[in-house]
């Protein structure tokens, strides 16, 4: 997962999330300001500050990209913080952090995606109206060209950013290596001379028996594909009298006649028959 889809999917799941409410009011004690820590001067012993640059701070910290991100509770703070690394624009892009109002000092929140005319946004400390004092996480959709929108701050990500500014084009993520193609399976391989020997010993021996049963159950599945050997016959490993005389049926349907079609496997009719039902043939 990429780094900007990892900040993005904690953010998202964040989404509902709720400040504490006190006397019937919502108190901008959080969460993520228990996280952050006290700010002497504020309610509820310190947590009762303003919490959507901390929210950001937060989410970075759980998808592990705690230092590509400001840890602060000021949105002036954390626009200078990107400025000052040369990561700040006007345009949008995916995993930035969005900031609002004069100097971008009044609110701030992430984004998920944009296109030619809106922003999506994941924000805490807002609401359904899109306060920068609201009181909680929402999905938020915004106009790009909305004068509330100031910028926004470009974490380094390890796989680049995806940026609506041209002027970063070099920073987009490179398109995923296409995978190598499968290699196909290797064919399984008969042996010529071992097939020979089976076809010339086999039928003297006891019903079933077997000299290179490996070899011949290859042989006499293709046979029984075509319509040449029983089924009853067809997996037995021995190349009895009946996959001679199917043999022989094979070396006849491939136009062979006389001792060319004794049902004893030759070199040419079995490579044909390993062409056709998936085996190569080695002497």
């Amino acid at each position: 997962m990429s780094d900007a889809a990892k900040i993005i999917a904690v953010a998202k799941a964040e989404v509902g999330t709720h400040e504490s409410r006190s006397g019937g009011h919502w108190v901008n004690d959080s969460k993520y300001n228990r996280w952050f820590g006290k700010i002497p001067g504020y309610d509820r012993d310190g947590y009762g500050y303003p919490w959507c640059a901390v929210f950001v701070a937060w989410c970075a910290d759980k998808a592990g990209l705690a230092k590509l991100y400001p840890k602060t509770a000021g949105c002036s703070t954390a626009v200078a913080w990107y400025k000052n690394q040369g990561r700040f624009s006007e345009y949008p892009a995916i995993g930035a952090q969005i900031f609002f109002g004069p100097g971008g000092g009044s609110h701030t929140g992430l984004v998920y995606d944009y296109d030619a005319t809106y922003v999506y946004t994941i924000e805490g400390n807002t609401n359904t109206d899109g306060s920068a004092e609201g009181d909680g996480v929402y999905l938020k959709r915004r106009a790009r060209r909305d004068s509330y929108v100031y910028g926004y701050g470009y974490p380094k990500f390890a796989e680049g950013i995806k940026s609506a500014d041209p002027k970063w084009a070099a920073e987009a993520p490179k398109p995923a290596p296409k995978p190598a193609p499968a290699k196909p399976s290797a064919k399984p391989s008969v042996s010529l001379a071992n097939v020979v020997a089976a076809a010339k010993r086999d039928p003297k021996l006891p019903q079933g028996g077997t000299t290179h049963a490996a070899d011949v159950k290859l042989v006499e599945a293709a046979l029984k594909a075509e319509g040449l050997l029983p089924a009853k016959y067809a997996a037995d490993g021995s190349f009895g009298s009946l996959t001679v005389k199917a043999y022989a049926a094979w070396q006849r349907k491939l136009g062979f006649s006389g001792k060319d079609a004794d049902g004893i496997p030759g070199k040419s009719s079995l490579e044909k028959l390993g062409a056709k039902h998936g085996f190569t043939v080695k002497a």
